[in-house]
């Protein structure tokens, strides 16, 4: 919000006077309107899709601009909200919007070209969506049954079980989980087929004399086994048609009615079938374009996913990282160490590795190495990256001589933009996925690389959950201990320095009062901790915040001595 600082002081507030004039300031709320978040329910939608998705919230989440949301007048209840949501996730409602919506067409980054028209992507904007065309008949009853099977289905999938406290899922939970929720799955496919019929009827589309199109309590339906489905394989068996449909689905292509169904939904199916290949009308929406896809991920990628975050998760927790003690760098050993005594770890470890005799530390590294930034930016970037990190840390150095009142700092009146990273700009994709664009943090730890104790020779780690003062407290106290008791060379105490170094304009930034503790104000007191070291190591501060590994073609997959 920074380039954005100088409207919203000036921002009008009740009594003519600006957010600064009231008091506030610059970034803070001028007012917040609670009247609309009182009603909690609202629909929301993708707004850039190949079909339509719209979900009913019950409330505790904020949307962005590329998932709008529908509000109905605030006496409107759960089950008019539900009403209109059956409607809206038809067939007909997916006809409908992609004949009066922009079509963005097959591609996308990394995506290549698409050929098949179901898989082109539709901007279902909020002014189309207005304009759609409601009937007062609406399948309330099927929404609501398609709403409790997505609830189920939702408690029974890997992060839910995950979450609750104890007793943590066995295999045998996990597999059971699968087996209903796969279950739960295909009566949600056999339910969204009886509404999309039923919408065709409410909306006028079934011809005189098609008879009775519709069942009240329809078999478990699989993907491929859908009236349209056996339409387009038949047609793909006759060599009429030719479509990735049930490659990219997972399904297989049937030419036959289900021999398991009941008799008289098989009956049912076939007149659907019937239909379809005789209605133009029907045929015409009986497509792959129109119809829900349920192309949802696969169990085995669920589960992986849910344990390994539980994993991630749990090695964060104040049993691996003590809150309300003194920072102290650990390492991936002793990180693996505490593993081996933790029986929900373990447990949960040898579900994620699929067997038991799995190697912790080698599995605690993959976990941590993954989710952990280095600590200098010499050991982030790329050349073209750390250029880019120059002009951000003078545009922060700019930031704090502004708000200090530095009138210099901004002679134009403003302060350049920096601009945004690119994945070449990392030398590592990890760090990339971590930080993106604009360089945010969201790892979970910080690495030391090159910095392993010689007893231990594991990746020293920092919890990024600290604040910059614990960060500092911390290498401060690893760089001593190092110095003193390992009587490391000043060569590998640089790296140490170095770091606190980088750590200082935050100090001075967030944590320069007065601490009760210790006296002094921190950022100073590091400050002068930094510059004595530094001149006992005999460098300049300028050759410290220079400084760069001794070996880098390790960038390139191999290690080389440099000069």
């Amino acid at each position: 919000m920074w380039p954005y600082r100088t409207d919203l002081s000036n921002n009008k507030m009740f009594g003519k006077q600006t957010k600064v004039e009231s008091g506030l300031k610059w970034w803070e709320y001028g007012r917040l309107t609670t009247k609309k978040l009182r009603v909690p329910f609202s629909i929301t939608f993708v707004e850039v899709a190949t079909h339509n998705h719209f979900v009913l919230d019950r409330g505790g989440k904020v949307f962005k601009q590329t998932a709008p949301v529908i509000k109905l007048p605030a006496k409107a209840s759960e089950d008019e909200h539900l009403g209109l949501l059956g409607l809206l996730n038809s067939s007909v409602a997916c006809f409908w919007l992609k004949q009066v919506c922009h079509n963005k067409g097959g591609g996308g980054i990394n995506e290549g070209h698409r050929g098949d028209k179901w898989e082109f992507f539709y901007a279902f904007n909020s002014t189309k969506i207005a304009e759609f065309p409601l009937i007062e008949a609406r399948p309330l009853d099927l929404a609501k049954s398609l709403d409790a099977l997505v609830q189920q289905r939702s408690r029974r999938l890997p992060a839910a079980l995950l979450a609750d406290a104890q007793p943590l899922p066995s295999r045998a939970k996990l597999d059971a989980a699968r087996a209903e929720s796969e279950s739960q799955l295909r009566r949600m496919i056999a339910l969204q087929e009886e509404l999309d019929w039923r919408c065709y009827r409410l909306y006028g589309l079934l011809p005189e004399g098609a008879g009775e199109l519709e069942h009240a309590n329809p078999p478990e339906v699989r993907l491929g086994e859908r009236a349209f489905e056996i339409v387009l394989a038949r047609r793909m068996a006759a060599g009429k048609e030719s479509t990735t449909w049930f490659e990219r689905h997972g399904s297989t292509p049937i030419t036959e009615v289900p021999a398991h169904w009941p008799e008289d939904y098989r009956a049912l199916v076939e007149r659907r079938i019937a239909l379809i290949e005789s209605e133009r009308n029907i045929g015409l929406i009986e497509r792959p374009e129109y119809k829900r896809r349920w192309n949802t991920p696969a169990w085995e990628e669920l589960e992986q996913a849910a344990l390994r975050d539980w994993l991630l998760a749990r090695l964060e927790s104040p049993r691996y990282w003590p809150r309300g003690e003194p920072a102290q760098l650990s390492s991936i050993n002793r990180l693996a160490d505490a593993a081996r005594l933790d029986a929900d770890f373990m447990q949960i470890a040898e579900l994620y590795a699929g067997r038991a005799d799995f190697d912790v530390t080698r599995l605690v590294e993959a976990l941590v190495v993954a989710e952990s930034v280095p600590f200098l930016p010499v050991l982030r970037y790329t050349d073209s990256g750390l250029r880019k990190r120059a002009q951000w840390e003078d545009c922060w150095d700019l930031q704090r001589r502004e708000d200090a009142g530095d009138a210099s700092a901004t002679p134009l009146g403003r302060i350049p933009v920096p601009p945004k990273y690119q994945s070449k700009d990392f030398q590592k994709a990890d760090c990339w996925r971590l930080r993106g664009s604009l360089d945010v943090p969201k790892e979970r730890w910080v690495s030391y690389p090159g910095c392993e104790r010689g007893a231990d020779g594991s990746l020293p780690i920092a919890w990024a959950g600290w604040d910059h003062l614990q960060q500092a407290t911390a290498l401060a106290a690893y760089y001593l201990d190092m110095k003193d008791s390992e009587g490391w060379p000043s060569e590998r105490l640089l790296p140490l320095l170095a770091g606190l170094l980088e750590l200082l304009p935050w100090l001075k930034q967030w944590h320069n009062q007065l601490d009760p503790n210790f006296g002094e104000r921190m950022g100073d007191y590091y400050d002068g901790f930094v510059r004595d070291e530094a001149k006992a190591l005999g460098v300049t501060l300028e050759a410290l915040r220079a400084w760069k590994p001794a070996v880098t073609a390790a960038r390139r997959g191999r290690r080389r001595s440099v000069a």
